[in-house]
């Protein structure tokens, strides 16, 4: 164990020195979601009724789903130049944790989201944010940001081992990017029709926007919070298992 954490440790330094050299990386993952946060509170927030509130508060939960959404085809795109590179293969020659490589690179994509979350809140508290959450409500709030990170990360892995071209390898993040637009994230699914109105109550992100919410609101979560943990916790064994055994077939 201290032989993984050891290498886990050194290579996610060699994977945040590459981060560091490129700042472009973390502007383009916050990029997208600062344009969805001021596209959506000054161009249509105007026209969304929501409730009581600043639409910015309702609307900051499904901006954050957003930005881990688009910072984990980052993960995807260098676990793929890493393949191709063949610096897998080098690693495999050399006394280090087999697993330790797949590792730095998950522990990055953490180190690199949490950094682009803390810049989409700062902007959205330029534009209004407001919150009477207390330190145990924000706590919460990124915890649960980083579980969320951390499944969608280990199922980036899964294209960054298998796809056959860079495109490939980050395009799989477009449909997770586009999935809090189907949620309450944007808008109350009660103003839905029938069959979305059923997809977006019932699929992950709803019930992690509507917690993250509710804390940032300073009001109860209720079951909200076990579903979005249920989801995050069964996405994130699901994706790991599946990771695994595509790494440990590739490196056999």
């Amino acid at each position: 164990m201290n032989h993984f954490l050891s290498d886990t440790v050194a290579l996610t330094g060699r994977s945040l020195k590459h981060i560091t050299r490129s700042m472009d990386t973390i502007i383009t993952t916050t990029l997208m979601p600062i344009a969805f946060l001021l596209l959506f509170v000054y161009v249509f927030g105007g026209a969304i009724k929501t409730g009581a509130g600043s639409y910015v508060d309702y609307l900051l939960p499904g901006i954050l789903l957003i930005t881990v959404a688009t910072g984990i085809s980052y993960t995807a795109f260098r676990l793929f130049m890493d393949l191709q590179g063949g610096i897998f293969e080098r690693f495999q020659s050399m006394p280090i944790a087999r697993s330790a490589a797949l590792w730095a690179h998950v522990l990055t994509s953490i180190v690199g989201n949490i950094v682009s979350l803390a810049v989409v809140v700062g902007v959205a508290l330029l534009m209004g944010f407001r919150t009477g959450a207390g330190f145990g409500a924000w706590l919460a709030v990124a915890g649960i940001l980083v579980l969320f990170t951390l499944a969608l990360t280990w199922i980036a892995v899964i294209p960054g081992l298998t796809a056959k071209s860079v495109d490939g390898a980050s395009a799989f993040s477009y449909p997770l990017i586009f999935l809090p637009f189907v949620s309450s994230a944007f808008v109350p699914t009660a103003s839905m029709p029938g069959p979305v109105r059923w997809f977006a109550e019932n699929q992950p992100v709803t019930s992690i926007v509507d917690t993250i919410r509710n804390l940032f609101a300073g009001q109860p979560v209720g079951n909200d919070i076990w579903v979005a943990l249920a989801w995050c916790v069964g996405i994130l064994v699901v994706a790991y298992l599946v990771a695994m055994l595509i790494y440990r077939r590739r490196m056999s």
